[in-house]
């Protein structure tokens, strides 16, 4: 596996193995203890593959207007946006439903899988923590999960008594880069065995301000005959802004429980509504827009010690019902609703043999789904039932602590007017982690997932309003397989702390939308006619296609302790990773990240800490059949906090962000806009947290 020069110096930095003799124990820096969701899992040390996890004040420092957003600068993590609305986490080049997004451990259920213009159902502001997790853990969740899984924890159902009868936080924000104010509220509480958790927040922003012109006219004219029709320099172009970028949100949830030594039961009610614009493509047609709306009724019950073989029996259920219009001026047109029953039992038992661990359970989802537009049902309305067995187990021996997991699934779609469609996922991982001695530590996965190809996939076939392309799904697509061998060493020592990664999937049948060169779209005439001819309302074709892939890439961070003294805590970081895809037939998997690489200082001193990052982005020219290329970038961020402890019984932060502080038209190569809608210029974020 070949991996650009950077790759060298970064390994240098992060393999001090050599020294590991010369290092007294005492003098290793004692990370804190991280408790996980995952049920196999007590503690991130367990893990025997790679995670991401963001709570606390770095959650709350980190926290953007998406969950992409949110996750962006994250290791192995880019933002797939789709103007300021959208942004959904891309890991390692996986997106869609290879990064599965859940909500306290339950499906979302929203449609954000289904489109790049789909905004996920979560909103970042109320979370209490987020994962990201990799490996043999991931089977406990569903299968063909690639990326990984992303779990946004909320605490909307009380798992833990509180020791307030009430207390609360509160949190407002102001960023310049779309004058977006936000602000969130939640109190929670209880007394004896009850505990309660109410939360909302509201959110509204302008268009986005950017540091160019919002369409980069040459490439988009490079790959897309739809823009024949229009002159050169008479596309309609903003200079300072992307038009049409607005957003407003809000939401919020209230939920109970009862909790005591024999378990606990609760439940909740969670409401979200989203209205957000569309960036133009200059062609000067009615502006879209997107309103969402998602309701979701859960359920959880935990016993503790119910027989003997388990330690603890969790049920979880939800419902969720979520309509998504995409509107063409003030005419409704995609429409798409999905409504879904959720459930799962999770059974940890007693340990089999010494030092042993493990889950066992079953999960269901059975929804409705439909796709609508103009011409009709764009995706035809469909039943999916999906019934899941799987299991988790985690050996301890001695320096090593094994993982081991297995999934099968049971997908049923029945489309209206359809042949039914079914598929038979089998998963299954091995992993293991091996405490070398108290400085170094080495972990190993295998896995392999199977995933079934999902409704719009198969059946799409139709004009879709907010991608402005027509889209013709492929009813005779196979399983998507998946290899995977990821490889990763960490060194903890009190002079430096490293973590490097290295991964390669192989992946048969895998399932992805292809341009089509020879013909377009004429929405005019609601006909498909060859791409040569002149046509004044013609968008492009994109067919579902598949075949045999390949994906390697790197993480890699090493933290350099500067100063610890009187004086305060400097930290020097160096960090990079990589993606490349591959199709095994000769060319590139469209929208890839490119290789990041960059340089952080910290500085922290009692209650004020502070951070100054720079990220190099390089061009990204391998980028797929009939996609264009993305330019180099500097990111230059910063920011700071002062906490106010304990001011009359409450605690209070003050905090500011300079973003993109070199105002450089950055544009997504994992984005499908990136030709339209460039990340936001130069801008500033402040805000205030109060918590009682």
């Amino acid at each position: 596996m070949k991996f650009p020069k950077i790759t060298t110096c970064l390994l240098m930095f992060s393999s001090p193995l050599y020294a590991q003799q010369a290092m007294d124990v005492d003098t290793v820096d004692v990370l804190e203890e991280m408790v996980i969701s995952s049920p196999v899992a007590e503690s991130s040390d367990d893990l025997a593959h790679p995670m991401i996890r963001l709570r606390d004040d770095e959650l709350r420092n980190k926290i953007g207007a998406t969950l992409g957003e949110t996750l962006q600068n994250e290791l192995g993590v880019a933002n797939q946006s789709f103007g300021s609305g959208v942004g959904t986490p891309v890991i390692r080049g996986q997106s869609g439903t290879r990064v599965k997004v859940l909500q306290n451990s339950l499906g979302n259920n929203d449609v954000s899988a289904l489109s790049a213009d789909h905004a996920t159902g979560v909103d970042p502001i109320i979370a209490e923590r987020i994962e990201v997790v990799r490996g043999a853990s991931t089977l406990l969740y569903g299968s063909g999960a690639t990326g990984g899984i992303v779990n946004v924890i909320d605490n909307r159902i009380p798992e833990q008594l509180f020791d307030k009868n009430i207390s609360g936080a509160g949190e407002q924000r102001y960023d310049s880069a779309t004058d977006e104010t936000s602000s969130a509220l939640k109190l929670e509480g209880g007394k004896n065995q009850f505990a309660y958790h109410v939360d909302g927040f509201y959110r509204d922003a302008g268009n986005t301000r950017i540091g160019g012109m919002a369409i980069d006219e040459a490439r988009a004219r490079q790959h897309d005959p739809s823009f024949q029709a229009v002159p050169v320099g008479e596309l309609q172009n903003t200079d300072g802004f992307i038009n049409n970028t607005q957003t407003r949100t809000r939401g919020g949830s209230a939920g109970f429980s009862m909790i005591g030594d024999v378990g606990l039961a609760g439940a909740s009610i969670n409401q979200l509504e989203k209205n957000y614009g569309i960036p133009p493509d200059g062609h000067g047609d009615t502006p879209v827009h997107v309103e969402m709306k998602q309701t979701k009724y859960d359920f959880k019950s935990q016993l503790n010690d119910p027989f003997a073989f388990a330690q603890t029996l969790k049920m979880k259920f939800g419902y969720t019902d979520y309509a998504h219009t995409e509107f063409d001026g003030n005419i409704a047109g995609t429409t798409f609703l999905n409504q879904t029953y959720e459930s799962r039992f999770e059974l940890a038992h007693t340990p089999l043999i010494k030092n042993n661990k493990g889950v066992l359970g079953f999960q269901s989802s059975n929804g409705a789904f439909v796709g609508l537009g103009e011409e009709g049902k764009i995706v035809p309305k469909s039943n999916i039932d999906t019934y899941s067995l799987f299991n988790v187990e985690s050996i301890k021996d001695g320096a090593m602590t094994y993982e081991i997991g297995g999934r099968i699934e049971s997908t049923q779609l029945t489309p209206e007017n359809r042949n039914d469609v079914s598929y038979i996922p089998l998963s299954g991982s091995l992993s293991a982690a091996w405490e070398v001695n108290a400085h170094n530590k080495v972990d190993v996965a295998l896995t392999h997932t199977q995933r079934a190809p999902q409704i719009q996939e198969l059946f799409s076939d139709g004009f879709h309003f907010a991608t402005r392309s027509y889209e013709i799904g492929n009813a005779h697509l196979n399983k998507e397989l998946s290899t995977n061998l990821d490889l990763s060493y960490q060194f903890n020592a009190s002079w430096v702390r490293a973590d490097v990664s290295v991964f390669h999937h192989w992946v048969s049948d895998y399932i992805y939308q292809q341009r089509d060169k020879a013909q377009l779209f004429d929405a005019q005439n609601a006909q498909l006619i060859a791409s040569d001819l002149a046509c004044d309302h013609c968008f492009p074709l994109l067919h579902t296609q598949q075949q045999a892939a390949m994906f390697k890439g790197f993480e890699a961070k090493t933290v350099f302790p500067l100063m610890d003294n009187k004086l305060g805590l400097v930290d020097l970081t160096l960090f990079g990773d990589y993606t490349r895809g591959t199709f095994d037939k000769g060319g590139d998997v469209p929208r890839m990240p490119p290789l990041r690489y960059g340089v952080q200082v910290s500085y922290d001193k009692n209650e004020w800490s502070s951070h100054v990052r720079l990220t190099r982005g390089e061009a990204q020219t391998y980028t797929g059949d009939n996609e264009t290329t993305t330019p180099a970038y500097l990111l230059l961020n910063l920011g700071t906090q002062y906490n106010i402890a304990h001011f009359t019984q409450a605690d209070i932060v003050l905090f500011a962000k300079g973003k993109n502080l070199l105002d450089e038209t950055i544009r997504s190569s994992v984005s499908y806009l990136r030709n339209f809608a460039p990340d936001a210029g130069r801008s500033a974020e402040v805000g205030i947290r109060v918590s009682y």
